[in-house]
């Protein structure tokens, strides 16, 4: 079902996720919600370039 690959991207994308919260609600000591949107925009990130990666990966498979 998943690989490897994939339960490393999905976990990237929480700690990112819950650490960009974390800076917005001032879990590590003032609230920074400049921090928080930084970090947030993160998670997109990864996972487009996970998408990438899996389907330039799939087309090497069929060529």
């Amino acid at each position: 079902m998943f690989k490897r690959q994939d339960i490393f991207v999905l976990i990237a994308t929480g700690v990112s996720f819950l650490y960009s919260i974390g800076l917005w609600f001032g879990a590590f000591g003032a609230p920074d919600k400049n921090a928080g949107l930084f970090v947030g925009i993160w998670v997109p990130s990864i996972l487009s370039l996970a998408c990438f990666a899996k389907l330039a990966q799939n087309g090497q498979r069929h060529d």
